[in-house]
């Protein structure tokens, strides 16, 4: 019998400024980001691999940081801030 695993958390990011009709889809561990234009989908990956990274120096994940940890790094990393 299949162990029953848990929810995954994952974050999703949807970029709703692209125009150019290209389909830009990025898949890493525990995120998904869609959309946007070049820039906005850019940003956002950069903004999502730079909390993963610096949970990953604090020993954790994406799946077992708390939510709020996860929101202050997207805060800090956040470029248009």
């Amino acid at each position: 019998m299949a162990r029953k695993q848990g929810p995954k958390h994952r974050l999703l990011g949807i970029g709703l400024d692209g125009t150019d009709k290209h389909k830009r889809i990025t898949q890493g561990e525990g995120f998904n980001l869609v959309g946007g234009s070049e820039e906005t989908h850019e940003s956002m990956t950069e903004t999502v691999i730079k909390t993963v990274e610096d949970l990953s120096r604090k020993g954790r994940t994406l799946h077992n940081a708390s939510p709020e940890e996860v929101a202050d790094l997207l805060r800090k990393h956040d470029p248009s801030r």
